[in-house]
């Protein structure tokens, strides 16, 4: 049985309902025992008795009663922690300070757990520990076959601060894609509200100007290959699950790789081109009020993305790379 959780909302969380909320943070939590302590008022939201269907907000936090994980039938009960993991892990660290650790993360590594998911990033947390008091903390998320820069806290303060700058659009990151296609204009800012779909094919967000979040995502073209492909810089203004992805897809350049949203236009004809998602967490600038700020933190791209650069002859070297947005910094 676990004991009583106090969970925190995440940002990229905001606007999720609250039942669908607890299934992806206690995904081995049974549903009979969701609702339950729904209606007996055992899951509180800030404090208070919550409903199925609010929707909750970065930043609150959530009480989640002890219960027993009962797996669905036909699924493993969970795995603990795999030792062979903890060099494995060690090994992504890029950055460290006494409140901060920054991750290369690799694609195909899911951040979090889920019922056909036993190997993820959440479960090797203890092996992060290093001299810290606890284990680190995930402030936001990747994509599992998104690669690139991760960071996470060492403490609760600098978890709530991460969480506040992240809400307050006060850290900025920087994704590189390489695109099926080269968008025109070839910088500029992309507004396309969004919303979350379900479907056969998994969760998924779409264009939805009437109803969608506001999704803001800034972008320049850095490399181009003619008209079929191009180096593009992304910075996501604000945080929406597959903003990048939905975004890219909408203006008809989508993430060379990426079925998902760009069907068969995101992929491009030749068998020399690695498969793979094309989409890499670049940098991350470490916002006021927390240790280390002002840093930058940069992950090289992985092996595939490489490959695929190489393939097109595209530069990734100079001050442009180093701030694609600077105009829009200072």
């Amino acid at each position: 049985m676990s004991g009583v959780q106090t969970l925190e909302v995440r940002p990229e969380e905001e606007g999720m309902r609250l039942d669908r909320w607890i299934k992806t943070r206690c995904p081995d939590m049974p549903h009979s025992r969701m609702q339950k302590a729904l209606r007996k008022g055992e899951i509180r939201l800030d404090g208070g008795r919550a409903k199925t269907d609010a929707r909750v907000a970065a930043g609150q936090s959530v009480r989640i009663p002890p219960y027993d994980a009962a797996p669905p039938p036909g699924q493993r009960p969970p795995k603990g922690p795999d030792p062979r993991d903890e060099a494995f892990v060690r090994k992504l660290v890029i950055f460290r300070n006494a409140a901060i650790l920054g991750l290369d993360k690799p694609p195909g590594l899911a951040v979090q757990g889920g019922s056909k998911t036993d190997r993820h990033l959440d479960g090797m947390l203890e092996f992060l520990t290093f001299d810290a008091q606890e284990k680190p903390r995930l402030v936001h998320r990747l994509d599992k076959d998104t690669s690139g820069v991760m960071l996470l806290a060492r403490d609760r303060e600098t978890a709530t601060e991460l969480g506040r700058a992240l809400k307050g659009r006060q850290m900025q990151k920087i994704y590189w894609a390489i695109t099926a296609g080269v968008p025109d204009p070839e910088q500029g800012t992309i507004r396309i509200p969004l919303s979350k779909q379900g479907g056969a094919g998994g969760e998924r967000v779409v264009a939805d100007p009437d109803e969608g979040q506001s999704a803001v995502t800034e972008f320049r073209v850095m490399e181009r290959a003619a008209r079929k492909a191009a180096l593009v810089a992304l910075w996501p203004r604000t945080g929406r699950t597959h903003q990048i992805r939905a975004h890219l897809a909408a203006i008809g350049t989508p993430v060379l790789g990426d079925g998902k949203y760009g069907g068969k236009d995101a992929f491009l004809p030749g068998d020399e081109l690695p498969k793979g998602l094309h989409l890499h967490a670049r940098s991350l600038t470490l916002p006021p009020g927390v240790p280390g700020s002002g840093a930058r933190i940069v992950a090289q791209p992985p092996p595939h993305f490489r490959k695929t650069l190489s393939l097109f002859e595209f530069e990734t070297g100079g001050p442009d790379f180093d701030d694609p947005f600077a105009e829009l910094t200072e």
